[in-house]
């Protein structure tokens, strides 16, 4: 009868560990909006990511709170672009526990990569030694910009971008949670689909505007624009953190009547006022380009509108629709 006992004992402090072990989520904490989606619909049935930099903040010059501090010392994984976007995660990603992975998604293998300066793309398996030649010089060159390395960051603007982090980080999530390897393979074979379907939404969206010439706020864009073929002219403000001087204003002013550029975008992370200054007296529309999706509810869903979002501002007002 004790030996039954003590079997039975052993069986459910078995079970109840078993159960344990499947009931705790992984510790995963995002950067901004769109990553922080991806990741949650990877993540999808199993648990939720913790979102860092949520509504209208910036990256560019977000401060960590407390709590913020808290999930990143709990943390089993961090994803982030990289320290040309995240300028406030760089201290902290280099304090983080040994047991802490810190995944900078735009070396993600496979990711097409954009350099600043010339129109040059660069896949990550082959980009690698390029960048380190030239960081330096880009890094003295975009010293008072917001400009941090040779590529631009904004890397999940491209859906065949997204895709390729996806399975990224359903890989770095196997990792640390072998145990729900299926779930994130599964959903990242969902969003891959989702992905692709977006794009070619998207795509035939677009393309009634490819010719159309328009203004944004600051260089941020170049992977939509180079996968939808857009015609951006000119970008308000290399920094979003910092105001154009007068003779660059002159200059926008100038380029926007020679390329019959007929909208000039915002975004909601930056005040406004200075691209009333530029389009003052001028006959262009105004509309609002938010990359970040700062609107945007958190979750699985947060990508793909912010992606409709930008895709229905720019068309409205290329169009007339929005003015």
């Amino acid at each position: 009868m004790a030996k039954m006992w003590n079997s039975l004992i052993t069986g459910v402090s078995a079970l109840t560990l078993f159960a344990g072990g499947a009931m705790a989520e992984p510790k995963v904490v995002a950067s901004i909006q769109p990553i922080h989606s991806l990741v949650a619909g990877v993540m999808a049935g199993v648990g939720s990511p913790t979102l860092l930099v949520k509504g209208g903040g910036s990256p560019h010059s977000y401060s960590l709170r407390p709590s913020d501090a808290r999930a990143l010392a709990d943390a089993d994984v961090v994803f982030w672009v990289g320290e040309g976007l995240e300028t406030f995660l760089r201290k902290p990603i280099k304090t983080l526990g040994s047991n802490a992975r810190a995944v900078e998604l735009l070396h993600a293998p496979g990711v097409l990569k954009i350099a600043y300066g010339p129109d040059e793309e660069h896949h990550d398996d082959d980009a690698h030694e390029h960048e380190h030649e030239h960081e330096h010089e880009h890094d003295e060159v975009h010293d008072e910009g917001h400009h941090h390395g040779a590529f631009d960051p904004h890397i999940w603007l491209d859906p065949r971008n997204a895709e390729v982090l996806v399975n990224t980080i359903a890989a770095e999530l196997e990792v640390v949670d072998p145990a729900n390897k299926d779930a994130y393979e599964a959903n990242a074979n969902r969003l891959a689909e989702r992905l692709r379907a977006l794009d070619h939404a998207l795509s035939e969206r677009l393309t009634p505007v490819e010719k159309s010439p328009y203004v944004v706020f600051h260089e941020a864009y170049s992977y939509f624009e180079k996968r939808y073929h857009l015609n951006q002219v000119a970008s308000v403000t290399v920094s979003p953190d910092r105001k154009p001087g007068a003779a660059h204003l002159k200059e926008i002013r100038q380029k926007i009547a020679e390329s019959g550029a007929m909208c000039v975008f915002t975004e909601p992370q930056f005040e406004p006022k200075v691209v009333q200054t530029v389009v003052q007296g001028m006959d262009v529309g105004t509309g609002v380009m938010d990359p970040l999706g700062a609107s945007l509810v958190p979750g699985e869903d947060a990508y793909f509108k912010l992606m409709e979002s930008l895709a229905a501002g720019l068309t409205d007002c290329l169009t007339g629709k929005g003015n």
